[in-house]
């Protein structure tokens, strides 16, 4: 998947525990490790600005674009 989510790496910088975030913003424990394993199609937005506000950054520390590696035919 192109599209890196760098969430353990923040909430490492932070200093924080995933049970915390989870009950902050209002979602579950299951769905935040869905989501900081990638595992997840989408997510609302209110939810990665409710992410950013709690760990106190931006959306591009928290989402990386990574380009597919392209075969040479």
């Amino acid at each position: 998947m192109p599209i890196i989510i760098n969430l353990d790496v923040m909430l490492a910088k932070r200093k924080v525990k995933s049970k915390d975030l989870a009950a902050s913003i209002g979602i579950t424990e299951q769905n935040l490790s869905l989501l900081k394993q990638g595992k997840i199609k989408g997510f609302r937005l209110a939810t990665l600005e409710a992410i950013c506000a709690y760990l106190d950054c931006q959306p591009g520390d928290i989402l990386e674009y990574q380009a597919p590696i392209q075969s040479a035919d």
